[in-house]
């Protein structure tokens, strides 16, 4: 989140490629280095430890204890609204606690559940098990069946993080890109961050309110997201 990787030649002040912001240099913090058959080193410097690297053998990936327990990816393709009614079913955790569970799916941070449950209208609060229908349950389908609630989220889900690709992610304090440049799409948040502001639903005339949920906060708006 904010480790930052820079290249530079072994002996000399030379660059091999250009940032726009300058690499943290501080040597205290630099828990990798790569040193590359050119000449170069690739080095990872990480103040807040945040940053976790292994070596894994390919044949061992799916044994791997780090690796094992993660849920698939939200933009991958076994990703799908009845992948996720399925993870949620009999839940009794709330909506936004189940999707920040790397179980459930992995990768998705506190802003862009934020964001993706608005996007599906959906409130935070609301019980994960109503991803799942209890009929589907009755007929024998593991899990249950999706919700029109958990098809609408994963659709959310979906375009929240493209848009943010797009932008080049959220830089809300040291996020950067690889190449050291800011990301946007702090500029296109919906909810997030705007606790107090009037809610950007065409005829909703609803207020984003914010309150601490698990820890972290959740920014939403009570009248459209049920």
């Amino acid at each position: 989140m904010s480790g930052s990787f820079r290249v530079h030649k072994a002996d000399t002040d030379d660059t091999p490629c250009q940032f726009h912001h300058p690499r943290a240099k501080d040597a205290a913090h630099d828990h990798v280095v790569f040193h590359m058959s050119s000449g170069a080193d690739i080095v990872f410097n990480d103040p807040r430890r945040f940053g976790y690297m292994k070596v894994i053998a390919r044949n061992a990936l799916d044994d791997e204890p780090l690796l094992r327990g993660l849920g698939p990816e939200p933009l991958g393709n076994e990703f799908d609204a009845a992948l996720l009614a399925q993870s949620c079913a009999g839940k009794k955790t709330s909506l936004k606690a189940a999707l920040l569970d790397q179980r459930v799916v992995a990768g998705l941070g506190n802003i862009y559940v934020c964001e993706a449950l608005y996007g599906a209208r959906l409130s935070p609060r609301r019980l994960a098990a109503t991803l799942a229908t209890k009929a589907g349950q009755r007929k024998g389908v593991a899990g249950g069946e999706p919700t029109d609630h958990a098809a609408r989220l994963v659709n959310a889900i979906h375009t929240v993080l493209n848009q943010a690709i797009r932008a080049g992610g959220s830089s809300i304090s040291d996020h950067r890109l690889t190449s050291g440049e800011l990301g946007y799409f702090q500029h296109s948040f919906q909810v997030y961050d705007r606790e107090g502001e009037k809610c950007q639903t065409k005829g909703c005339g609803g207020m984003v309110r914010r309150f601490v949920q698990n820890g972290r906060s959740t920014f939403w708006c009570p009248k459209c997201q049920k």
